[in-house]
């Protein structure tokens, strides 16, 4: 069974439109979207990418970044903001 981490994730408009995502437990994980949706969807391909360049290096993830324990309940933070 796969691991599953809880990792807090940054959603910051840029002035010339879009929004990028970044993690302060995860420095390498930086992606984008025209919208709020999109950047959210472009999370788990940046995630991937970023688990892959751990594993090729032989290089632990951060000690920040705890496995979920996964016999209860998943809950994430989801922050929605109007204009």
């Amino acid at each position: 069974m796969e691991a599953i981490y809880k990792i807090p994730l940054v959603l910051t408009h840029q002035p010339e439109g879009g929004y990028t995502v970044t993690s302060p437990a995860l420095p390498e994980l930086v992606t984008e979207g025209d919208t709020v949706a999109e950047a959210l969807d472009n999370v788990q391909d940046a995630l991937q990418a970023v688990m892959e360049i751990y594993q090729d290096q032989n290089k632990p993830l951060p000690t920040n970044l705890q496995p979920v324990d996964q016999s209860h309940v998943i809950s994430f933070d989801y922050l929605l903001a109007s204009a």
